[in-house]
């Protein structure tokens, strides 16, 4: 034991004495229990630091979840607004195809009454057209239907035309309107982009309908020239227009479709002149007395020096001689006034009628008259019935045309009547 304390150094353990008053407290500490107090502190520092990091890092998680969370709320918040954007876009989009759908289907309607007040315009002017023989077969003059000018020798003639009837123009606006009516039902039903083909559609019938109109100026026109030119070759003393045409030209530039309202209108209004003027050469050439007063009827006599039939002498016979029986009518070769009906001479009983030129017309030796002076008469009125009265031989028709009392051969204007019977 003494060896122990001389060679080693021996550990007490420590003792704790606590005194309160009389009475005293005393607890030895062993080895084991600081260990064991160390290794709670130990723990306790150790569980705290762990949970102050725990703490520390939980509220970093957190704060990283809530911005996680921020963030993903405004991308969400964004693309809401992105699909509200897109949706106001698409309904601006809509509206703005309904506002032009509802534009394009007024502009049709427009042009559908448009067309509608056109028809109307032309239905007169079409119907004058046929009556006077002016008419298209197609939407415009072509080259055939134009008239070129000819000679008897297949070679030009500036003074003779060569005109090719047409057919009627009554159906020229019965499409447009039927289209514009059917239109009008179902355009609420298309789309736009067929609005615009029929939009155009209509704009290409509007051009067609200016055309079909100057077309048929063109052609009235064409027709009144020609009918000057054969009744002025035909010998008949036809009078120049009181205004001659003038050329026209230029380079062909379509119109634009807000003028071709105006257009129409002045080619209405020129369509219209045309056929007036048309009128007024063809009503020209029914005042001559270009028809035969005994159609059919054979010639007897001719214009001129013959033998006369009663002396047998060398005589002018200042008309013609159709050979008809007693009784036969006898017609007015144009309109005029009666200024004579009556007896008269070796004529017997005559008829004298004037027309407009200075003409007058005579109808001699006749059984019976059927109109009185001053007797307003139209062409082919009966004036009366073929006799055998006055100078005769025999029943026949004595016929007479004078310029200013100078007698001259009727047949010129007989053959003119011919040659202009398709015109009139």
């Amino acid at each position: 034991m003494s060896n122990a304390a001389v060679f080693g150094k021996r550990k007490e353990p420590h003792t704790i004495i606590i005194a309160q008053g009389d009475r005293i407290s005393h607890f030895t500490i062993r080895p084991w229990m600081a260990a064991l107090g160390a290794s709670v502190l130990a723990a306790i520092a150790i569980g705290y630091l762990l949970a102050t990091s725990y703490l520390m890092l939980r509220d970093d998680i957190f704060n990283a979840a809530i911005a996680r969370q921020a963030r993903m709320q405004h991308a969400y918040e964004d693309r809401i607004a992105s699909l509200r954007s897109q949706v106001d876009r698409i309904t601006s989009y809509r509206l703005l195809d309904q506002q032009i759908m509802e534009t394009k289907v007024t502009e049709l309607l427009n042009r559908q009454s448009v067309l509608a007040s056109r028809n109307g315009q032309l239905a007169p002017l079409l119907e004058k057209a046929e009556l006077q023989g002016v008419g298209l077969s197609a939407g415009q003059l072509t080259e055939d239907d134009v008239p070129v000018p000819v000679s008897g020798k297949g070679g030009k003639d500036t003074r003779r035309m060569q005109f090719r009837p047409q057919k009627p123009a009554s159906g020229l606006m019965q499409k447009a309107s039927a289209d514009a009516i059917k239109l009008k039902s179902e355009m609420s039903s298309m789309p736009i982009v067929t609005l615009s083909r029929l939009g155009a559609s209509l704009n290409s019938l509007e051009e067609d309908q200016l055309n079909r109109v100057s077309g048929l100026a063109d052609s009235a026109r064409a027709m009144r020239e020609q009918m000057i030119a054969d009744a002025r070759d035909a010998g008949l003393p036809l009078k120049a227009p009181a205004t001659e045409e003038t050329g026209t030209g230029g380079p062909f530039i379509p119109a634009n479709p807000d003028e071709i309202g105006e257009a129409f209108e002045q080619e209405l209004d020129g369509l219209n002149k045309e056929l007036e003027a048309l009128d007024k050469v063809r009503g020209a050439i029914r005042s001559f007395p270009i028809a035969n007063p005994a159609p059919g009827r054979r010639i007897s006599s001719t214009f001129g020096n013959r033998r006369d039939p009663i002396l047998n002498r060398s005589a002018f016979h200042s008309g013609i001689d159709f050979a008809v029986p007693s009784g036969t009518p006898v017609r007015a070769t144009g309109a005029g006034t009666v200024i004579k009906a009556g007896r008269n001479g070796g004529y017997g009983n005559m008829v004298e009628i004037r027309h407009a030129n200075g003409l007058t017309t005579r109808y001699a030796h006749m059984s019976r008259i059927l109109v009185k002076t001053g007797q307003k008469v139209a062409v082919g009125t009966i004036v009366g019935k073929s006799g055998n009265t006055g100078r005769s031989t025999g029943p026949h028709l004595h016929y007479e045309v004078r310029q200013n009392t100078k007698a001259i051969n009727p047949m010129t204007y007989i053959r003119a009547g011919q040659n202009l019977q398709k015109y009139l």
